[in-house]
C-alpha cells in the first residue's frame, strides 16, 4: 500500500516552509510539535522571538484558500496547543510569540508567509 498522496504532499509542502524560513534566518526547534489539543507543523525561533507555524496547501479557492482555512476556531486550536507544547518546555515560554501561516496554492508556486497572522484573544 503507497502512502497517501495528500500526506505526501503535506510534507512536501512543510519542508518547503522550513527551507523558505531557515534561508530568512529562522532556527527549526520542532517539526509536527503535537499536543493533547492539536499540532503545530513547525516550531521555530527568530532571534528572541518563538515563531509558531501552520502550513496549509489549498490548490483551490473555494471556501477562500489556504488562508481563510485558519479560521478562528483552529486559531483557537493553535493557540492552546502552544500553550500545552510550551508548559514541557519553560526556558522557550519566556520568549514572546508570534503565530505565523505559510500558505501554497500550489508546491510549484512560491507560498504566501504571513507572519503574526493573527493574535491569541
Amino acid at each position: 500500500m503507497g502512502a497517501d498522496p495528500r500526506h505526501v504532499r503535506g510534507a512536501a509542502a512543510e519542508a518547503a516552509a522550513r527551507r523558505l524560513l531557515e534561508s530568512a534566518g529562522l532556527t527549526c526547534l520542532a517539526t509536527n510539535a503535537r499536543t493533547r489539543a492539536g499540532e503545530w507543523d513547525l516550531v521555530m525561533q527568530d532571534r528572541d522571538l518563538l515563531v509558531f507555524v501552520e502550513v496549509r496547501l489549498r490548490a483551490h479557492a473555494g471556501f477562500g484558500g489556504a488562508l481563510a482555512s485558519v479560521d478562528r476556531r483552529k486559531q483557537r486550536k493553535l493557540v492552546a496547543a502552544a500553550g500545552l507544547w510550551l508548559q514541557r518546555r519553560p526556558a522557550l515560554a519566556r520568549l514572546r510569540q508570534r503565530y505565523d501561516v505559510v500558505a501554497f496554492r500550489a508546491l510549484d508556486e512560491p507560498p504566501e508567509w504571513v507572519r503574526d497572522a493573527w493574535r491569541p484573544g
